[in-house]
């Protein structure tokens, strides 16, 4: 049966070197079928298309979990539990190539014909709930993510156990929710313990305590702690790249947050290369338009800022606006911060004429689409007030430093590092 040719465990590293010399000859086979996909080829093409999507071809994996899911349909019908699993599995795809204009009306519809199809408790619908939490703290709505992911976990807590993967998932997500939020004295800690378990419960090697390691490192990074965020960086992307492989995309994504980092403590020597072989492997493996790529785009225009290297960073930050209003859309909070740093890229160069009504468009979408306490709102506003003091207009500079800095101690803390530049800037217009 073709449903049996292909293997069954997808997420397994060790499963992909026979999913690789498959996958020509299926993908061949299925698309030449002259009937309909019966119930046992639409497995195939689901299995198909989670191996694809773990190796980052998403375009190809959302045909195949199309496909699987309109046999599904015409077969088993639109309420059976296999049909609502290829309707999930189609919008993570389409979040994943960053299209959440369909990838969250799917999901919600998921997750309503679950919970009447399975139940509150079934581990299928609490898998739907974890994912719609995901796609609104993609979008940056963390104020209907995060009680959506804690409503998970203590669901996955109570059905699943403690130790159980899903668990740990919801925990990780969580965190990560507390991490986007600025939270970094809640998310460290539940980091930390997810880390842990999960060490514990599916070792070192499994790709989901690599994941879970990079998290807890990026919170390290994001709290101004480089010397654990580097470390654990360099770690990481050793361990994926001996048990993922070179061209994975969770290595390519490691390879990016170690240059971020190399960045961050001032080492563009190391930074920059990493930056420039990351954009390379990623055009190469994901192609020009996935999220990713323009993610690795962004990054290396900013490190080319970092170094002074305007005229490289200014044409790449606008070829990364470009692409990502295409790809993602204006109000994507991918695309708000190309904006936000090509207005970045204006300042440094005195072009303050383009750079102020950037910074105050970027700062009116964010507070409609993030919040006006979402951490990069407050960046945005601290950005803002910072070209004002550039054009001379300490008038407007110094209540919005002011206003931002009460802002960012009432949501972040004082000691955050986001809270130290603010009043540091506060501080420098004041005395300036």
């Amino acid at each position: 049966m073709l449903d049996d040719a292909f293997p069954a465990d997808t997420q397994n590293p060790a499963s992909w070197p026979t999913a690789r010399v498959l996958l020509p000859h299926l993908e061949a086979l299925t698309s030449h079928t002259q009937s309909p996909p019966d119930v046992d080829t639409a497995s195939l093409l689901e299995r198909m298309g989670l191996f694809l999507h773990g190796q980052g071809a998403v375009d190809r994996a959302i045909s195949l979990f199309h496909r699987a899911l309109t046999s599904r349909i015409r077969v088993l019908g639109e309420d059976h539990p296999d049909t609502l699993t290829s309707r999930n599995n189609l919008a993570y795809a389409y979040e994943s190539a960053g299209d959440l204009g369909r990838a969250m009306p799917l999901y919600e519809r998921t997750l309503t014909d679950r919970v009447r199809v399975l139940g509150e408790d079934h581990p299928d619908t609490l898998s739907s709930r974890n994912n719609l939490a995901g796609a609104y703290e993609s979008v940056g709505d963390l104020g209907r993510a995060m009680p959506l992911y804690e409503r998970t976990l203590t669901d996955r807590v109570r059905v699943l156990g403690e130790d159980h993967p899903d668990t740990l998932t919801s925990r990780n997500n969580l965190a990560s929710a507390y991490h986007s939020a600025g939270d970094l004295g809640r998310a460290i800690p539940l980091y930390e313990r997810t880390l842990n378990d999960c060490v514990r419960v599916l070792g070192e090697d499994h790709p989901n305590t690599l994941t879970y390691r990079n998290n807890l490192a990026g919170a390290y990074h994001s709290a101004g702690d480089l010397g654990r965020a580097i470390p654990l960086y360099e770690r990481i992307l050793n361990d994926c790249v001996r048990v993922l492989g070179e061209d994975h995309p969770n290595t390519l994504i490691y390879r990016n947050n170690l240059a971020g980092a190399y960045e961050s403590v001032g080492d563009l020597g190391r930074a920059i290369p990493l930056h420039e072989r990351t954009l390379t492997d990623r055009v190469r493996v994901l192609g020009d338009d996935h999220p990713d790529t323009l993610t690795s785009r962004n990054n290396l225009a900013s490190a080319y800022h970092s170094a002074g290297d305007l005229g490289r960073a200014m044409p790449l930050h606008e070829r990364t606006l470009t692409d990502r209003v295409r790809v993602l859309g204006e109000d994507h909070p991918n695309t708000l911060t190309s904006r936000n740093n090509l207005a970045g890229s204006y300042e440094s160069a005195g072009d303050l004429g383009r750079a102020i009504p950037m910074y105050e468009r970027t700062l009116a979408d964010r507070v409609r689409v993030l919040g006006e306490d979402h951490p990069d709102t407050l960046g945005s506003r601290n950005n803002l007030a910072g070209a004002y003091e550039s054009a001379g207009d300490l008038g407007r500079a110094i209540p919005l430093y002011e206003r931002t800095l009460n802002d960012c101690i009432r949501v972040l803390g004082e000691d955050h590092p986001r809270t130290q530049v603010v009043r540091s800037n506060l501080d420098a217009a004041r005395n300036g």
